[in-house]
């Protein structure tokens, strides 16, 4: 039989003293009082009893009665409690709460029973409390809330299965989400709607938001987004910026939210003096100046002011001295709109760490949250460092929410971290078709997951299978190797080539790539790697209307070549942010030697900078200048397929193999055979397209590239050919001028681009159109 619960069929738990004939008086003259039970089952009278404490005569006052009644109470055991004098006795009257057999789940689809568990406090084997009850409808409804379903119902039902045991059902009518349907920001004037929009993680409905997301109403994802505003305007000079409030109202007409920020921007401000001054013996301020990414007279930028906090507070902690404290104090000059800033070096409160409690991971393993902290249980509390972890945790990418706090321990001197965490889902599986001027018509599936079973493993799997070229990548990288002090990963790729309108040959190409990065600095990262493949040139003479190049010729008989690498490559970034940057720079040296066993023996060295910078709300300009060299050594030439090839990644406007070293001979395929040498560079303006959402990730893009592919220094005969090789060579400048569009796709970068070459050799290859996919 099923009890309703809001029908009031069960009551909750009756708290009352009923009071005997007996005066008080005359209760208290009698002696010692005994305590009865009645009405228990399952709690023997010996538990019951050892809830009353009576006063040192013997007798139970009426502030006795009233703390057995509540401690009894709160075992949650009874439905009702009641305490009755009698004469020299106290009969307590109970009614047990019911036991529960199950706890079960009806209706959930978007929230498995495994993520609603942990959710509720009603557990099997528990008691029946309504007030429980009705607290777990709520936990319910949040955590539907935070999938955007806003207008989710729970109805709690029992299920009487005698003998005082319930089954206890949470029948859920989840609904529809809850969509975002306009984002509003007010009070700002320094930046626009599209580049605010581009801050945050929610963004207003539109039609591809079934791709990219984002557009749920989340009330956390709301909070993050009102600080990431405060940050990026802080970031860009706004020391003062705030967001006031924001006001989520929805609409039944739209049958969505609109979401409005209203922004407090305040002054611009630049850095005025920056110092530092130590109160700590030993620790010279000026020896630590060398830390600091702020600078006299530059723009405000409050994150390079944390960064260079954290800093400090980690190079003090390396010095021995774990308690002293970086505070950066500043002094606002109104008139000026200066802002001083001092790095005041103290000597902090001796409090040790006692514990570090995490919640809310139900996935993601204790030790990947734990490895983000450069502290432990033990360590000296030092409150720079617990500030860093605190974002080292959310650009994990882990997590919905991060917030750490602190709490008494068990003494003055002990601190206890809770770190509170909600996480989100790291699994990504996409399945694409498209075109590419590369391998022509192509299908695409990739198939991963950020953290692999919550162990901070990174899965990655690509599957293609083109017109001219089909292959596989997988690999698994954990970024937590020697804690975080590396990385480490391991890649095992295949990948063939066929001959196609721009070179006369196929390759063939398997092997494995071994990595360890070691971060150097927030900015500086080093990855080095061991790789061993097996490259091979192919050629099917029958689909050939002319004779390769004997350059070709000789690749291919020398059959297949193994490439046994060492190599490193240091990366330099202060980019604002990795996947749309607005300012900074990126530097990538990479170096390759291969000879350590192996067919081959060659040196690579490619240099690849970009410069971004804001030129108002909507345009960014870029730089790009890259380069490099290959030659081999100890008597080894460069295999064909390793030289370097001209084509649109470096002068846009050109065929695939379209520039650089090619043999002439008539009567042959005319293939580039690549250079040793090659330097390109860019200046492109991307622009925001009027009438067009930012969060579609459009942009239209306009640029001029130059560059050369040169110096070829492979073989020029071959054994039994009479063919002879009409090599051009020069160092010809090949420079162009277009447009295009490029999109920030949920499957990585997607652009096409018109460009009309310039300036080029009369033997070269150009193709205006061009399309180019890569992943983020």
């Amino acid at each position: 039989m099923a009890l309703g619960l809001a029908a009031g069929l069960w009551s909750g738990a009756t708290i009352s003293a009923i009071a005997g004939d007996e005066k008080s008086g005359d209760y208290e003259e009698r002696g010692r009082a005994s305590v009865d039970v009645e009405g228990n089952k399952r709690v023997d009278v010996a538990t019951v009893r050892s809830y009353f404490h009576a006063s040192p005569d013997g007798r139970f006052d009426e502030a006795a009665r009233d703390a057995a009644l509540k401690a009894l109470l709160a075992t949650h055991l009874f439905d009702q409690v009641t305490i009755e004098r009698k004469g020299e006795r106290l009969l307590v009257h109970l009614r047990e709460a019911p036991v529960l057999d199950k706890v079960v789940f009806e209706g959930n689809k978007r929230i498995k029973d495994t993520e609603l568990s942990p959710v509720v406090e009603s557990k099997p084997r528990g008691s029946l409390q309504r007030a429980t009850v009705q607290a777990d409808v709520g936990h319910i409804i949040e955590a539907y809330r935070h999938l955007g379903r806003d207008d989710v119902s729970v109805k709690p039902v029992v299920i009487d299965r005698g003998n005082d045991r319930v089954d206890l059902v949470f029948e859920v009518t989840e609904g529809g989400k809850t969509p975002v349907r306009q984002i509003n920001f007010v009070g700002n004037t320094a930046f626009g709607k599209r580049q605010l929009a581009a801050v945050i993680k929610t963004s207003a409905s539109n039609m591809l938001s079934f791709l990219i997301g984002g557009d749920i109403y989340d009330p956390d994802i709301i909070n993050s987004d009102r600080e990431a505003i405060r940050t990026y305007y802080r970031s860009k000079g706004y020391a003062d910026a705030n967001v006031r409030s924001v006001n989520a109202e929805y609409d039944p007409a739209t049958k969505g939210f609109a979401i409005t920020f209203t922004i407090d921007e305040g002054p611009l401000y630049r850095f005025g003096d920056v110092a530092i001054d130590s109160h700590v013996d030993g620790v010279e301020g000026e020896k630590l100046r060398r830390l600091l990414l702020v600078k006299d007279g530059a723009q405000f930028d409050g994150s390079a002011l944390d960064r260079s906090n954290d800093k400090l507070s980690a190079e003090l902690a390396k010095l021995g001295y774990p308690f002293a404290r970086a505070l950066p104090r500043s002094v606002r000059d109104e008139t000026g709109r200066r802002i001083n800033v001092t790095f005041a070096i103290e000597q902090g409160p001796r409090a040790y760490i006692e514990r570090i409690d995490i919640h809310g991971n139900t996935r993601t393993r204790g030790y990947v949250i734990r490895r983000e902290f450069d502290i432990g249980e033990g360590d000296a509390f030092n409150k720079g460092l617990i500030e860093r972890a605190e974002r080292r945790l959310k650009a994990l990418d882990y997590f919905k929410t991060v917030k750490i706090s602190t709490r008494q321990g068990s003494s003055p001197d002990r601190v206890i971290l809770d770190v509170e965490l909600q996480e989100k889902d790291t699994g990504n599986f996409n399945i694409s078709g498209g075109y590419s001027t590369t391998d022509g018509w192509l299908a695409e599936v990739r198939l991963g997951d950020r953290s692999f079973a919550g162990t901070g493993v990174a899965l990655n799997s690509t599957f293609t299978y083109g017109q001219f070229a089909r292959g596989f990548e997988v690999g698994a990288t954990d970024p937590g190797f020697f804690g975080n002090r590396a990385s480490a990963g391991i890649d095992l790729s295949a990948k063939e080539t066929v001959a196609s309108n721009y070179v006369s040959y196929g390759t063939l190409n398997y092997g494995a790539t071994m990595l360890i990065g070691t971060p150097i600095s927030d900015e500086l990262g080093v990855q080095w790697r061991y790789s061993i493949a097996r490259q091979e040139i192919t050629l099917d003479p029958a689909s050939l209307a002319a004779p390769p190049s004997i350059v070709v010729q000789s690749a291919a008989a020398s059959g297949p070549q193994w490439v046994s690498a060492v190599g490193d490559t240091a990366t330099y970034s202060t980019v604002d942010n990795p996947k749309a940057p607005t300012s900074g720079f990126t530097s990538q040296l990479r170096q390759d030697l291969a000879g350590l066993g192996g067919d081959v023996r060659f040196l690579r060295t490619t240099e690849d900078f970009k410069y971004y910078h804001q030129i108002n709300d909507d345009v960014v300009s870029l730089a790009r200048a890259q380069g490099g060299y290959i030659t081999g050594f100890g008597g080894s030439q460069v295999p064909l397929i390793d030289n370097f090839f001209g084509g649109p990644s470096m002068v846009r406007g050109f065929a695939p193999y379209g520039f650089g070293p090619r043999d002439l001979t008539p009567g042959t395929t005319m293939d580039n055979v690549g250079g040793s040498l090659y330097w390109a560079t860019t200046a492109e303006l991307q622009s925001n397209i009027p009438g067009v959402p930012a969060e579609y990730g459009l942009k239209a893009v306009a640029f001029v590239d130059a560059g050369s592919v040169f110096r070829y220094n492979g073989p020029t005969t071959f054994p039994g050919s009479t063919q002879s090789l009409q090599l051009a060579n020069s160092n010809v400048v090949r420079s162009s001028v277009g447009a295009g569009l490029s999109w920030a796709s949920p499957f990585g970068a997607l652009t096409v681009t018109y460009a009309a070459p310039l300036t080029k050799a009369s033997y070269d290859v150009v193709q205006p159109l061009g399309f180019t996919a890569s992943p983020f």
